[in-house]
């Protein structure tokens, strides 16, 4: 093999803040290398340098042997340097086919859409990645979204392919597939760069790693076979050993918290997305929906927390008929949420990290009297919060969009588990967390439950579906097709489910 990209001496300043420092990073043609380290340490920060959205501060860049000047990304792109970013970078308006040639260097005054869709599908079906070009992406799933991004990138013949927290998102089967398109685009002579906090998948999937801690580079070019198991390549990843199983009682629940039943919703296109859903959740247990994305989980948050409303059947908090109320009215019956998507919907990237903190229950003790603020308590327990779940920011007046994904995860997730709730509604709550992080949140929805809050559990991590939920249901074509006990789940038995195999005796029922 030979070295195709070369950062040298990396340093990277956002004012006071060093989000890299001094980072050398080498990496071979024709290999699959992970980029490794807790939220924060400055992966995504290097890659970015490297696809130029930001600039670095010092230090140089060789790609192929020769010094590189990356201003933007079509500076990398030119280059042949592409990047799928952890948030897709997508017009949902759009349709696939607009998305991939938008931007597009050989785009003639007359787009020829027709000749670039039949560039596109023959692409596609080369690495079995089937996407109707002509579909709009605001109606595909996340995994749709994803293998377009892929699509996109290599639809402008890179030579060298990042992926950040490429299956963040994606189903055992789609991560699979994901993998058997990384082997092709190896067995091409391409490179992957692979940024994942997913541990399996690195010793699964990538050839050598490098990891950051606090934004310097405590280990280079690591083979990956050469790591003996997991607990090892996390502690090389945070510098401590961590526990890999969350610690657990048997639940005892109590008294029905949160009642759904016969719960129908059908958007303004007339497609009708759930289809009678019925389950119910007790105090003192976890409920664990799982299933492949796009089979009406999030309209079913959405109709639980105020964000949508149903078109029929009843949903019922403590006994109180909540269907068609609001957001703040189902909130302020005891109800916490950790929404899908943190950046639309859990936070405000231009407020700071004190008024993300607040604006749940700002409007009542301790965080304020007769609509006036108490600054100086919400400003010191922002400070707790931040210190308790490790949210790295230079302090609490710093705005929540400069924080990495991970940290804001950790923000929104502090605040809604900071929080006294009846019901807590947890969707994909470890997404873009590492290790450390996952299992310390993991604990802290455990600690929910013991205190007596009942739990409802979205995720696609069947790690996270086998050892955290009390119960499991799996929902399929937006209604559910089992309800399991955890001792009864298995990774087969559920995989078979969100395909939408049901079991004979769930037909006889």
């Amino acid at each position: 093999m030979s070295t195709i990209l070369e950062m040298k001496n990396i340093t990277k300043r956002f004012g006071p803040v060093v989000a890299n420092d001094d980072v050398s990073f080498s990496v071979e043609q024709g290999e699959v290398h992970a980029l490794l380290g807790e939220n924060g340490a400055g992966k995504s920060t290097l890659m970015n340098i490297l696809f130029g959205l930001y600039e670095q501060t010092s230090g140089e860049i060789y790609y192929k042997g020769e010094m590189i000047n990356i201003r933007t990304p079509r500076d990398a792109i030119d280059c042949g340097i592409g990047m799928v970013h952890q948030h897709f970078m997508l017009i949902p308006a759009h349709s696939a086919i607009e998305n991939v040639v938008l931007g597009y260097a050989d785009n003639k005054q007359v787009l020829d859409l027709k000749s670039a869709a039949k560039s596109f599908t023959e692409m596609a079906e080369r690495y079995h990645m089937n996407i109707d070009p002509w579909e709009k992406v605001g109606r595909m799933s996340v995994g749709q979204q994803q293998r377009l991004e892929i699509l996109k990138a290599l639809y402008r013949d890179v030579d060298t392919l990042i992926l950040d927290e490429p299956t963040a998102v994606l189903t055992p089967q789609e991560v699979e597939g994901l993998f058997d398109v990384i082997r092709q685009l190896v067995a091409e002579g391409k490179t992957v760069i692979f940024i994942s906090h997913k541990l399996p998948e690195i010793l699964a999937i990538c050839d050598r790693c490098t990891i950051l801690r606090q934004g310097k580079v405590t280990a280079a070019g690591l083979e990956v076979k050469s790591i003996k198991n997991l607990n090892e390549l996390a502690h090389l990843m945070v510098g401590r050993d961590v526990e890999l199983v969350t610690a657990k009682t048997v639940s005892d629940p109590g008294e029905v918290v949160l009642n759904v039943e016969n719960l129908n919703y059908t958007n303004d296109k007339g497609i009708h997305i759930l289809k009678d859903v019925t389950f119910d959740v007790r105090a003192g247990e976890i409920v664990g929906i799982c299933g492949v994305d796009g089979n009406g989980q999030s309209e079913l948050i959405k109709c639980i927390t105020g964000l949508l409303p149903p078109t029929s059947g009843k949903i019922e908090i403590l006994g109180k008929d909540m269907a068609g109320k609001t957001a703040k009215q189902i909130m302020q019956e005891g109800t916490g949420h950790i929404p899908e998507d943190r950046q639309k919907m859990g936070m405000v990237g231009k407020m700071n990290v004190r008024e993300n903190i607040a604006m749940v229950d700002n409007y009542q003790e301790p965080y304020s009297t007769r609509g006036f603020l108490h600054w100086n308590w919400i400003d010191k327990h922002s400070r707790e919060l931040v210190k308790k779940f490790s949210v790295k920011t230079p302090s609490v007046m710093e705005a929540a969009g400069n924080l990495s994904g991970g940290n804001q995860q950790k923000l929104v997730v502090g605040r809604e588990l900071s929080r006294e709730v009846n019901l807590l509604v947890a969707v994909h709550p470890s997404r873009g967390l590492d290790i450390g992080a996952t299992k310390y949140i993991q604990t802290q929805i455990v600690d929910a439950r013991d205190k007596g809050a009942a739990v409802l559990m979205v995720s696609t991590e069947l790690d996270e579906i086998l050892e955290i939920p009390d119960r499991v249901l799996v929902i399929y074509s937006g209604r559910i097709l089992a309800c399991l006990d955890q001792c009864d789940c298995s990774r087969n038995r559920l995989g078979l489910l969100m395909a939408g195999v049901e079991e004979e005796s769930d037909q006889s029922a």
